[in-house]
């Protein structure tokens, strides 16, 4: 009876293995038949079904699905199916996470649609995924120079100025500051001037996107990675212990633009001072 029950169910897995190669087989004969007649959104749809069925066929049908997931998300956009176009990216990318390719087409859609934060984001990964792409880096510097205010380059060349800054924060840290928070860090200057300082802990939020990433670069660039924690956050939106363990003894910031009139640098130092600063005793 054991060895009766064993061979159905060897049956039973060998038939469903059977029907499985059977539906991919259909599938990709259905998707190459709706490429043909360019119905890439019927075909895209065979592709999915294809590659969640048989995910070891990834690499065998990778080039096709990329040209049928790109010629379908070029139809979504011309009929303003915006969210199906991202639905279709956000399904690629589950299946081919580390593609670059995927990456860079995710990001010029979004940079065409105004979203240039978000673009920068999936151009940056592109770069990080390839190197030598180089459609990749053309659109991430493009994208760069929309969203890196003209004034970080300004103040990144004002020697006197970041001498100043540099002796304030050494004067803080050597005074008893070893703890310090940077708010819109940037490039992450200040940072990494608070952690040549002394500073036993140096964190860094920058909500932006780009800045956040560009800041990561530098600061690895510098091998400081392991020494200064950067958050890609709002600083209002930091929580202790959740964000960083405990209040800092130094704030440091350069946020002096617009923010000055809504919910920007005020909001950020009153928040800083009441919740993330030590208090003096």
């Amino acid at each position: 009876m054991p060895n009766s029950n064993a061979k159905l169910h060897s049956n039973h897995r060998g038939g469903r293995e059977a029907s499985r190669r059977e539906l991919v087989s259909r599938s990709l004969q259905s998707a190459q038949h709706c490429l043909e007649s360019q119905d890439f959104g019927t075909a895209y749809a065979h592709y999915l079904l294809v590659l969640n069925l048989a995910p070891e066929l990834k690499t065998t049908v990778k080039e096709t699905f990329q040209f049928t997931l790109f010629k379908w998300a070029e139809e979504l956009d011309s009929l303003a199916r915006i969210q199906d176009l991202f639905n279709c990216y956000e399904q690629a990318l589950e299946l081919y996470p580390n593609d670059e390719v995927i990456c860079n087409s995710m990001g010029e859609h979004l940079f065409r649609m105004g979203f240039r934060d978000e673009a920068a984001g999936y151009f940056h990964k592109a770069v990080k995924l390839n190197p030598d792409f180089a459609d990749a880096k053309e659109n991430f510097y493009r994208v760069a120079n929309w969203l890196v205010e003209r004034w970080h380059f300004i103040m990144l060349n004002d020697a006197k100025r970041n001498l100043t800054y540099l002796r304030a924060i050494e004067k803080a840290v050597h005074s008893g500051s070893k703890s310090v928070l940077d708010i819109g860090t940037g490039t992450g200057i200040l940072s990494m001037f608070a952690k040549k300082a002394g500073a036993s802990f140096v964190y860094a939020c920058e909500l932006s996107k780009t800045m956040y990433e560009l800041a990561r670069d530098v600061v690895a660039a510098n091998n400081m990675e392991r020494e200064i924690k950067l958050l890609h956050l709002k600083s209002l939106d930091i929580e202790i212990p959740k964000h960083i363990p405990e209040r800092v003894s130094l704030v440091v910031t350069e946020t002096v633009d617009a923010g000055l009139f809504g919910e920007g640098i005020v909001e950020s130092l009153i928040h800083a001072w009441e919740h993330l600063l030590l208090q003096p005793k």
